[in-house]
């Protein structure tokens, strides 16, 4: 049960985290409070949180918008100990998840589709202003108490710590796959990167009945990709022959990748009219030439993420498929290597 706090902190709820002080991105422990909860609120115990590679942008202040003392994590799966009044979405005992998001303005087309993560208020999990001005902290905590609507329900199948990463990795992946019709069997879908998004991107491709080629840096993950993974081709981004035997040959490209790098050699991986889809955030602008665009009637797009039923689509597809994240699961006094790891590109971890 949470702990409550005396006098003008009561029914707050005690909460022990890591945080950054600064933009070092050093973590340390952390005491502080969650609000009560509200008629609407659930109050979740955390089981597990992944890292994600925008944790990491953030805890350096890649993007200038990090607010300190910060309590990173937003991939996390918790247990409901404490239901709202007015929940009806959950019960005590019930598996959630929760993402990228807890709060929005509730009015706006977006909110109203569900889609809040593209809400101009939206609210992210950690490092933003909650609507009462407090600021918000996340999951690399032991208790989290959130608004219901910005929850879902995780399948009582799943495993829990694979699991998490779905909750960022997985619908960022499987958002722009439905939205942009790249679901049908026989499609050629190219993957850049083979980290936290891509792995997971490879895995929904594959359920889909997608042709799948992976794209990497990194030769040393063609055994990953082709056996494990199962994609049907790997190609070594650095190799132009193999690019050049690749051209015009691919209906969409998801890039996973939030490293800096080139998107040109990508756009002439696809067939004409085909989509290349960013889902990565690299702190730095991207360049592109516009004529290979134009003659061939191809598109760049981004995604963020999902809605809220999008979400909790994807969650019930990935327990039909027995799809979870691969993970090293780790200690959070462990928190700090890990990103120093997952700046080396070592990036199966959860904590």
């Amino acid at each position: 049960m949470s702990n409550v706090l005396a006098g003008d902190e009561k029914d707050k709820v005690a909460t022990f985290g890591w945080a950054a002080r600064d933009d070092s991105g050093i973590l340390s422990p952390f005491h502080f409070t969650r609000r009560a909860n509200g008629d609407n609120d659930i109050t979740l115990d955390i089981l597990f949180c992944g890292i994600c590679h925008s944790d990491l942008h953030f805890l350096k202040n890649d993007y200038g918008m990090s607010i300190y003392p910060m309590v990173p994590g937003h991939e996390i799966v918790a247990k409901v100990t404490k239901v709202g009044s007015k929940v009806t979405k959950f019960c005590v005992g019930d598996i959630a998840g929760v993402g990228g998001t807890v709060g929005s303005c509730g009015s706006c087309s977006n909110c109203s589709e569900g889609f809040y993560v593209y809400c101009p208020k939206m609210i992210l999990t950690y490092s933003a202003r909650y609507h009462d001005g407090t600021i918000t902290q996340g999951g690399y905590s032991d208790k989290l108490v959130v608004d219901q609507n910005f929850a879902v329900l995780i399948p009582k199948s799943m495993p829990l710590a694979g699991t998490a990463p779905l909750m960022c990795a997985g619908i960022t992946v499987y958002s722009p796959l439905k939205y942009h019709g790249l679901t049908k069997p026989g499609l050629h879908l190219g993957v850049v990167g083979l980290g936290g998004l891509g792995h997971v991107a490879v895995k929904f491709a594959k359920a889909f009945g997608m042709h799948v080629t992976v794209i990497s840096t990194s030769p040393s993950k063609k055994k990953e990709a082709l056996e494990r993974l199962g994609a049907d081709a790997f190609l070594v981004s650095q190799d132009q022959q193999q690019l050049q035997d690749a051209m015009g040959t691919m209906d969409a490209i998801i890039d996973t990748v939030s490293a800096n790098h080139s998107i040109q050699p990508l756009i002439g991986l696809l067939k004409t009219s085909g989509k290349l889809i960013l889902v990565g955030g690299p702190a730095s602008p991207l360049e592109v030439l516009a004529m290979p665009l134009l003659l061939g009637r191809k598109m760049i797009a981004g995604s963020a993420g999902g809605g809220r039923e999008e979400i909790q689509e994807m969650m019930n597809f990935a327990a039909k498929h027995n799809i979870t994240a691969d993970v090293e699961v780790i200690p959070m006094e462990y928190v700090n290597t890990a990103f120093e790891r997952l700046q080396k590109n070592d990036e199966k971890l959860s904590e």
